[in-house]
């Protein structure tokens, strides 16, 4: 390779001139095609902005006032039309989607408000008086468009632009005094006009939404009233806030099936009248719906459903024909007697209930004979037909809704992994499917061998915020809703029944101001893990299917709390130590690693404690492992009483605890080993053989004091407890005392 590389001829530097060429020219250089194309586009941005100043300085040393400046001023002319021009095309071929920047909107209106100024100052004089300037309107004309069509910053940018152009135009002409009059009425005139057209423009706008609004609400209620009158929305449905929209097309569908109808209808039986009345909600009055008539005297207000020929249909759910000269027809404003009359009910198939009427008549004596009977019973049929199939459109809709409902509930739950995600995300399905103002989830649990139930979760609307306070509360079994509705597994109330009224967790809690009520069990199974409650403010019980619907997602809530419960056991075990209860020797050296990381990345101390039972196999030899195990579990409850909340404590192995303390130096850490090591002293621990006293050695490091390697520091608190051990037992101490001690030795 060596002899490769000599018998290649050697690398030419390049020379000087070419050397400085690449450095300036080149891709690369500091003139080079990149910085070229970016000096261009800022040229580009900054043109503008540019002319604007220009003209802006033209105008204040009164360049359009001289005629004997004429090429300058067609040179300003010029450059401004290019450029406003520019700016125009510019806007023009925005994305139509995308709302003008502010800077863009400001380059823009600048350089029409110079413009405009430009005109007026060319206008001096034109009227024979000297100094006025008989186009000065057109620029409060100009600020009024911009005011109305820019935006609110845009403007108030553009108004203190208009401002400091009469200002400079006044101090281009000598500041005289004199001309502050003119100034003042320039300048509020400015904002007169600017703050005027953006009034007016924010007032028509806003009776704009307002109308716009108002047509819709409109709107809205009518389709509610037709969906009521087709029975596709029950009145209470459609008074809830929230409720589904997905009667709107269907109305729509249904409007068109009934124009429909009385069209056919009118061309086939060759009538003067063919209309479609329906009843209202409580079948009291049948209202016009739609109607084709040669006559304009048709009354569109309700009529009785009991009385006259259409409501003898109605009640006598059968056609009535009528000839010669029907009286009571009643639809007439002016009394108009039909010469014949077919009025046929419109029965509705799910339940057989009536729901208008269908109608056809003739001015002249030509009775309807069975044909047209049959006819307009037919047509009445498609007209239910249509009906129904909406209904079953909305049936499917509703149930499709439902199923996905349950799948996100499901996804839902079985997103938790802790028993309080779970109540969380049971209450919030439970708003989501009907109207709560009151929820809670209560459990089911053993205490003292009997039976009690604990509010585990309860969540209420402002107004009901007392009953928030529920959560955390316990109470033992008893004839409340709660407790009866674990026992017989069923959800309860079965009736409508008030919350005041009702004991629903124990008799000193009623839930005022809840008028609907249910509590539905948890159950997983053959068990009842609690209680799902449910209440509102609005005397209106669950219905069927949003009961069951809760009960479903209550069962599927119950799978998740006892999945979320095995999961916690689980990571308890795996965490814990089973003797003691305390972190195990893998989880506190996880613990361990974390606080270490900590206390390097925000420059604190931490010190570690090794503590170790004096003694402790002639306890086992003597009284043996039972008694060993109850005196290793006094000393972890010690421990952990002892120690302080962001402290870890685990149990290292055998007769051995350690603690990691935080944010604590030796000394401090000093002091909270003396006092373990005096509790445990001073604890008696009971046992099967008698009671028992047991010592504790301490041996403690501390970082970075001491050292900042985990390794480093576990030795060192080691080397103290090994020196306690060796020196009396019944002591702490540390690795400064260790190496204090070495030092007097040697």
């Amino acid at each position: 390779m060596a002899e490769v590389r000599r018998r290649l001829p050697a690398r030419r530097s390049r020379p000087l001139l070419v050397e400085i060429y690449a450095a300036i020219a080149c891709e690369g250089g500091i003139l080079g095609p990149g910085e070229r194309r970016r000096f261009g586009r800022f040229l580009l941005r900054s043109a503008p902005a540019a002319v604007t100043a220009a003209l802006a300085a033209a105008l204040a040393s009164g360049l359009f006032a001289a005629p004997s400046r004429a090429p300058a001023q067609a040179a300003a002319l010029l450059g401004l039309g290019a450029t406003l021009g520019a700016v125009l095309w510019r806007h023009a071929h925005r994305d139509g989607g995308r709302a003008t920047p502010l800077r863009e909107q400001l380059e823009l209106g600048a350089l029409l408000l110079v413009a405009a100024h430009a005109v007026a100052q060319a206008s001096e004089g034109l009227g024979g008086d000297a100094g006025a300037a008989p186009l000065q309107p057109a620029v409060y004309l100009v600020m009024a468009f911009l005011a109305a069509v820019l935006t609110r910053a845009a403007s108030f940018g553009l108004a203190a632009l208009a401002l400091a152009l009469e200002a400079g135009i006044w101090w281009g002409r000598g500041a005289a005094r004199g001309g502050l009059v003119t100034l003042a009425v320039h300048a509020g005139f400015l904002l007169l006009f600017g703050a005027l057209y953006r009034l007016v423009l924010g007032t028509r706008v806003a009776a704009g939404r307002r109308a716009e609004e108002a047509s819709v609400a409109r709107r809205r209620r009518e389709l509610d009233e037709r969906a009521r009158e087709f029975r596709l929305l029950s009145p209470e449905s459609v008074e809830e806030e929230g409720e589904s929209r997905w009667a709107d097309g269907a109305v729509v569908e249904l409007e068109a099936a009934v124009r429909g109808v009385v069209e056919v209808g009118e061309q086939a039986l060759r009538s003067h009248t063919c209309a479609v009345f329906l009843l209202s909600d409580d079948d009291r009055e049948l209202r016009l719906r739609e109607c084709r008539s040669a006559s304009d005297r048709v009354v569109r207000e309700p009529l009785p459903a009991g009385e006259g020929p259409l409501g003898a249909a109605v009640k006598g759910r059968t056609a009535v024909r009528l000839a010669g000269g029907v009286k009571g027809a009643g639809y007439y404003g002016d009394g108009t007697r039909p010469g014949a009359l077919l009025a046929v009910p419109i029965v509705d198939r799910r339940g057989g209930h009536v729901r208008g009427v269908l109608i056809a008549d003739r001015l002249e004596e030509e009775p309807f004979g069975d044909a047209d009977e049959q006819l307009l019973s037919r047509l009445a049929a498609e007209l239910v037909r249509a009906v129904q199939a909406e209904r079953l459109m909305g049936d499917l809709r509703r149930t499709r809704a439902e199923s996905e409902r349950f799948y996100q509930a499901i996804e839902r739950l079985n997103r938790t992994a802790k028993p309080r995600e779970v109540f969380d995300a049971l209450l919030e399905l439970a708003g989501e499917m009907t109207a709560v103002d009151f929820g809670a989830v209560t459990l089911c649990e053993e205490a003292g061998g009997k039976r009690v139930h604990r509010v585990v979760r309860a969540r209420a609307v402002e107004e009901l915020s007392r009953l928030a306070e529920l959560e955390g509360r316990c109470f033992e079994d008893n004839p409340g809703l709660v407790s009866s509705a674990v026992r017989l597994a069923s959800s309860l109330p079965g009736k409508e029944l008030k919350g005041a009224e009702a004991m629903v967790f124990d008799p000193d809690t009623r839930l005022k101001g809840i008028s609907a009520l249910k509590v539905i069990p948890l159950k997983t199974g053959g068990e009842v893990l609690g209680t799902l409650v449910v209440g509102a403010r609005r005397r209106a019980p669950l219905d069927a299917d949003t009961q069951r619907q809760l009960e479903v997602v209550a069962i599927q809530a119950a799978e998740s709390v006892l999945r979320a419960r095995l999961f916690e056991q689980t990571e308890r075990l795996a965490t814990t130590d089973g003797l003691t209860g305390l972190l195990n020797h893998r989880t506190f050296q996880a613990r361990l690693d974390e606080a270490l990381g900590l206390a390097a990345r925000y420059g604190k101390k931490l010190s570690f404690i090794l503590c170790d039972v004096d003694h402790f196999k002639k306890v086992n030899d003597t009284y043996g492992h039972p008694a060993g195990d109850v005196v290793l579990r006094g000393v972890a409850r010690v421990l952990a009483a002892e120690a302080r909340s962001t402290d870890v404590v685990a149990r290292y192995g055998g007769e051995e605890f350690a603690l990691v303390m935080p944010e604590t130096d030796g000394a401090g850490a000093l002091v909270i080993a003396e006092r373990i090591r005096e509790k445990v002293q001073a604890a008696c621990f009971e046992t099967e053989q008698g009671a028992l006293r047991v010592t504790l050695s301490l041996g403690i490091a501390t970082c970075p004091d001491d050292g900042t390697a985990k390794a480093q520091l576990v030795e060192l608190a080691d080397g103290g407890l090994y020196f306690a051990k060796r020196n009396g037992r019944n002591q702490a101490v540390s690795a400064e005392a260790v190496r204090a001690a070495k030092r007097a030795a040697g």
